[in-house]
């Protein structure tokens, strides 16, 4: 990928799944990384990963969440490496209920994290890109954004929401340099989807497996998306290749969906 090499890339959620695989193609590539993560452990496991490869680090305990956590993690990472040049929002959560049984706290978490975060998330870097009049910013978003479900309602609305703040930054920020993109995953084999074949296939009365099979049945290459699928989009997202494609939700789910 032309033009990462140097580049400093923060990356939310980074200490497992997407988030990791993103943080270790990033790196490959040349790229120097911040973690951001509230699991302060694998954050640093994944620094230590990302320094074995040659690369500079930083591990910050980040909840996305919370404003004073967002303003931390630019201070570090400014403190460290004296700029930012990509932005990964991978930072997620899901929870699976019958949409009569969401209550408002469990609705008002989810978009907190998923959405709220990502957006200013976005506020807090932007700045610092503009000044320099160039960056990146990719958010991950999911093929839950362009489809419906009886199981995790509210996290496909927030993730429809990302979809949305991705367009409207692209417009607001392409003519200062910024390009702002998202990657819609599709059925990833990371421990967040473990938890959503036990808790959903409980909900749905399916036994146990029976939940990920009917999905990889509706995956046109037929098998489970791997994390480095993820980092791989996002790695040409944030690279000089893609310097004239903003405002996209790219979907990287094996042919799931055809939009």
């Amino acid at each position: 990928m032309r033009g990462l090499r140097d580049k400093v890339a923060i990356i939310t959620g980074g200490g497992q799944g997407i988030g990791r695989a993103i943080a270790l193609r990033l790196a490959r590539e040349g790229a120097d990384i911040v973690i951001a993560d509230v699991n302060t452990a694998t954050a640093s496991v994944v620094a230590g990963e990302v320094r074995a490869a040659g690369r500079r680090a930083l591990a910050v305990q980040t909840d996305v969440a919370h404003a004073n956590d967002r303003r931390a993690l630019v201070d570090a990472a400014l403190s460290t490496f004296e700029r930012i040049d990509i932005l990964v929002n991978n930072a997620g959560i899901i929870r699976v209920s019958d949409p009569l049984e969401i209550t408002e706290e469990e609705w008002d978490l989810v978009q907190a994290t998923n959405l709220k975060g990502t957006y200013f998330t976005c506020q807090a870097v932007l700045p610092h890109m503009l000044a320099r009049g160039q960056g990146r910013i990719v958010n991950i978003a999911s093929i839950a954004a362009k489809a419906g479900s009886t199981a995790f309602v509210h996290y496909n609305v927030s993730k429809a929401g990302v979809v949305a703040l991705t367009r409207n930054l692209a417009v607001a920020y392409g003519k200062r340099g910024v390009t702002v993109n998202c990657v819609c995953p599709g059925i990833v084999d990371t421990e967040m989807w473990a938890k959503i074949e036990r808790e959903a296939g409980v909900l749905l009365g399916m036994e146990p497996g029976e939940f990920t099979q009917s999905r990889v049945n509706a995956i046109a290459l037929g098998r489970l998306e791997q994390p480095e699928d993820v980092g791989d989009a996002v790695a040409f997202l944030c690279s000089e290749d893609a310097r004239y494609i903003t405002g996209q939700a790219i979907n990287v789910e094996g042919g799931m969906i055809f939009h």
